[in-house]
């Protein structure tokens, strides 16, 4: 009987059997192992439950920004909104992006000329 470690698929491992299989073309292990697919609409679901709070934040923020401090709140607000949007609350990131930035632009070049 021929050693266990030196055992193929081509006559070695006939004898060492006692009968005759064919002959494989090729030499591979393979795993009969399968992973759990990775669920990103789970993450996604997770992400968009907290994210309209903190759109609904950063949209307050750029409003107030239009009345005072905007520079500060109007840059705030455009954080956060980006943030907001991250996390799966698309529109209320983008109005309060935008209103930050109107925000900003009104104080920065419209304002100077009403002072």
């Amino acid at each position: 009987m021929a050693d266990n470690r030196e055992r193929t698929y081509n006559e070695s491992y006939v004898q060492s059997i006692g009968k005759e299989e064919p002959e494989r073309p090729f030499m591979e292990e393979t795993a009969a192992e399968i992973a759990e697919p990775i669920r990103r609409r789970d993450e996604r679901n997770e992400e968009r439950a907290g994210g309209a709070g903190i759109g609904w934040t950063a949209l307050a923020l750029s409003i107030i920004a239009l009345f005072m401090w905007p520079i500060l709140l109007g840059a705030a607000g455009i954080i956060v909104g980006f943030i907001a949007r991250r996390r799966g609350a698309e529109t209320l990131g983008a109005w309060a992006i935008g209103i930050g930035v109107i925000a900003i632009l009104v104080r920065l070049f419209i304002m100077p000329f009403y002072t």
